[in-house]
This record gives structure tokens, sequence and C-alpha cells, in this order.
């Protein structure tokens, strides 16, 4: 059985303002607050582009490897919906402005190449509610807003493939900044195609299934939709092209209609806005500015910073999170260091808050230097610990912190040489233990010095100091 899957998403641009208006694209505002007579539609009003918005989409084009067309043409498409108050929606039907990209996947342990098909420009529509006692409220804020729409070849074999193939744009749409890509505000959204083949070549008949409103949604629709398509296979039922809705309470996809005729959309030339020509400079500005990609910026981690493939990964997938890693270097030259302690300690803590990276109150500054307390010894690891818990918040001077809680390691040696033969007067069992071979004995009479220390000893001394001792008995 072979599942064949197309995706098409439509992912909303950052612009301060919309497509063809001045109206501001800001989400979260009062119902039909940001509109205007343009955006609505009203006769008499004519379209101007937006300068931002083309960027962005060439921008996208070309982080996806697309051919760049130098003529952008628009398109109306024709029909009728409540929240499309004009009739028609600008688009671009039959030149889109980016074509033949792709966007690599790891399957299993390859690469896998994810072909794009098209990506074009459009503005989007309103947006409808459908409230409990039978009614549809109308919210025209979105209309107008700039989007592109990324349509995929049908590459993408199992469901586990389409959501890494979304997490792979979404971050990619986010490292370029032409998105923010937030699925549960709408600016993210898709559609999926999906149908499968058996082992005898009978082929369902595609279904498109949307109301997708998350990652974990795609995934869970198409792997329902491979069990009812096979189930209709073995009955010998092909079925017809239909668009299903995905209900997440049931876990199951809905008829909405069935696609025995292709949509007549009546597509024409937007009169209204002559061809917009794209310079070779223009073009070439956008390319030479498009910042360093996630893929290119792992391999540079890993060799550059000698990071586990792990460690490199986990950075460069997020934009902020890699920058913040490369400025506490700049401070801290410890990359090794500076890698473990933000993916367990940092990350620990933005889970606990809430909170992004960006909105971290620790200077990189006062990080570097708690860093540089654990790498010198003046603290243990755990102290350190507990010290980067205060300063979190506080963003006070980590040698302060350390003071006031009374953490310094102690590095004194006779200090150490003294502590060391009490716990070991007090534990003949365990000196015995260890000339047996027993090396669970270290770790408890290193545990005894710990906690005879309150922390304070330094770790490293301390095994030293202990083994030392031990040879002489």
């Amino acid at each position: 059985m072979k599942t064949i899957v197309g995706l098409e998403i439509h992912t909303e641009l950052l612009t301060k303002t919309k497509m063809f208006c001045s109206c501001k694209n800001e989400f979260g505002q009062a119902p039909n607050t940001l509109v205007c007579p343009v955006c609505l539609g009203i006769v008499g009003t004519f379209p101007r582009i937006n300068k931002k918005a083309l960027e962005l989409a060439i921008r996208a084009g070309i982080a996806f490897d697309c051919d760049i067309r130098q003529v952008m043409k628009f398109d109306r498409k024709k029909y009728f919906y409540p929240d499309l108050t004009k009739g028609f929606q600008i688009t671009q039907q039959d030149e889109p402005f980016a074509e033949h990209g792709f966007l690599e996947i790891e399957s299993g342990e390859e690469l896998k190449k994810i072909r794009i098909q098209r990506i074009h420009v459009e503005e989007d529509t309103g947006k409808s509610t459908h409230t409990d006692d039978g009614k549809t409220l109308l919210d025209f804020n979105r209309a107008g807003v700039p989007l592109i729409e990324i349509v995929t070849e049908p590459d993408i074999s199992s469901a586990e493939e389409a959501r890494a193939f979304l997490e792979n744009l979404r971050q990619r749409l986010r490292y370029i900044e032409a998105s923010d890509g937030k699925m549960e505000e709408g600016s993210l959204r898709c559609d999926v195609n999906v149908n499968i083949k058996d082992d005898e070549g009978n082929r369902h008949a595609i279904v498109e299934v949307k109301n997708l409103n998350s990652f974990r949604a795609v995934e869970r629709a198409i792997q329902y939709e491979e069990k009812r398509q096979a189930e209709n296979l073995k009955k010998g039922i092909t079925s017809s092209k239909e668009t299903r809705r995905w209900d997440e309470a049931s876990g199951t996809t809905i008829l909405m209609r069935k696609k025995d005729e292709e949509n007549d959309y009546r597509f024409t030339v937007e009169s209204d806005m002559p061809r917009v020509s794209l310079s070779d400079e223009f073009i070439k500005e956008i390319r030479d500015n498009l910042p360093e990609l996630p893929r290119a910026k792992k391999e540079r981690f890993i060799k550059e910073y000698k990071l586990t493939e792990y460690d490199a990964n986990v950075l460069s997938k997020d934009k902020e999170l890699s920058m913040y890693f490369e400025d506490l270097v700049s401070e801290f030259n410890e990359p090794t260091l500076v890698s473990s302690w933000i993916l367990t300690e940092m990350m620990r803590r933005l889970k606990e808050y809430e909170i992004e990276i960006s909105q971290v109150k620790l200077s990189k500054e006062n990080f570097a230097k708690l860093l540089k307390l654990v790498k010198d010894g003046k603290v243990s690891n755990n102290s350190g610990k507990k010290i980067f818990r205060e300063i979190f918040e506080s963003n006070e001077d980590p040698q302060k912190v350390m003071v006031e809680l009374g953490l310094e390691q102690n590095n004194d040696s006779d200090f150490l040489v003294n502590l060391v033969n009490e716990v070991l007067n007090a534990n003949p069992q365990s000196i015995e233990d260890f000339k047996a071979g027993r090396d669970r004995a270290l770790g408890f009479l290193m545990g005894q010095v710990m906690k005879q220390s309150k922390g304070k000893a330094n770790p490293q001394e301390a095994s030293k100091m202990i083994k030392e001792e031990l040879e002489k008995r």
C-alpha cells in the first residue's frame, strides 16, 4: 500500500499593511476595525500593490530554490462567498511568480527532496465565525492581507513526512522573516490532498482535507484517510474526488462535498493592476540579503564550534536561539559548555516561564560570568544551577549571588585532605569494597565528601584525592 500526499499551504506575510491598501495587517484587533473601501471592494476603488509583500514573497521563492518569474501578472478568481465582499479574489492563476522549487526533509536515514510545484501571491479573504444559534459572523480585518500559497508535488509518502515538511517549511519562513507561521492564529493554513494505491495498482480517488489547524491534525487526518481509503479499496470502492473536513473531536474526516466537476472560477486578468516587472538588480538584492538557512547553520555549528549533531540541530532550528548561542559564545568562548547550558538550564526556564528566548532578562554578560565560575572551578556544576535559577529573573551578578548563598567552592588542599580522611576513617567497609574491585564504593565515598562539604568541595580534586588516599591504605 502506497500513500500519496500533496500539500497546499497558505501563509500570511509579515507586512505592516495589507496587500493592496494601507490598512494595518494586525492579528487580534476588534472585528471590522482594520478595513477600508479598497479591501471591502467598494465600487470605484483601485488596488495599489504592497512592495514589501512582493519582497517577502520573492524571498520565500528564493529560499525554496524556485525559479523566479520576472514579470508578475495578477488575476481575478471569481466566486461568491459571504467573506468575499467584492465577488473576486486577486491571485495569480496561470503565471505564478515562483516555480520548480524544493525543500528537503529527513526521511529515515536519508534526506528526501519534496518538490514545490509553484508559489503564488494572493490576498486573504475575510473570516466567518459560525455561532451555536445558527448565525454567521463576518470579520473583514483579514480581507486583503498578503499571503503566498505554496503547492507541493505529490512527493510525500506518509503522515510523518507531511508533518516534517510543514515543520521545515515553517522554520524556513520564520528564518527569512517572511511569516510567523502561527497556525493557531491562522497565519499558516494547510489543506491536504491524499489518496492511496494498493499493491495491485488500484488507486483511491484524491480526497482534499480541510480544517487542519495544527501539525498534529495534519498527521492524524492523513493517518485516518489511509485507513478509510484502504477499507474502501478492499471493498472495491474507489470513490470519486471529494472534499472532507477534519473533525478534531471524533478524530475523523467528514464529507463536505463531492468534486465531480472542477470549480469554474471564471479567471480573468486583473484589469485594475498592470503587470509588475522585477529587475535583475531587485531580485539579486533580495537574494544577497537572504540570511543563512537552518541546514547550512547546522553544518557550520558542527564544523566551527565542534558541536554534536544533536546540539547543532536543536540550536539551528530556531533563529533567535541560534543567535543567542553565538552571542554568548562571543562573550565566553567555550561553545560546548555554552551549548550544554542553553539546551538544559535555559530551555528548562523558558518552558517553565512560557517565554521566548528574546524575552529573557538575564544578560549574556552575566550568563557568561556564571559559566566562567563553573569552568574555573569556583562553583560546582550543581551550585552553578542554583545560581542560574536566582539570576534568571534578577539578572544579578553571579559572583555576588555565589557569595550571598555561600556556594563558593573550596579548593583548599588541606581542607580536602582532612575531609577525605574523615570520610575514609568513618567508612572502612567502603575501603574494603574498593580494594575488592567494587567501583560503586568510590561513588559512595565521593558522595559522602560532597555531603560533608555541603557541595563546596571541588568534585574533580576530591575524586583525585580519594583515589590517592585509598592507594596509601
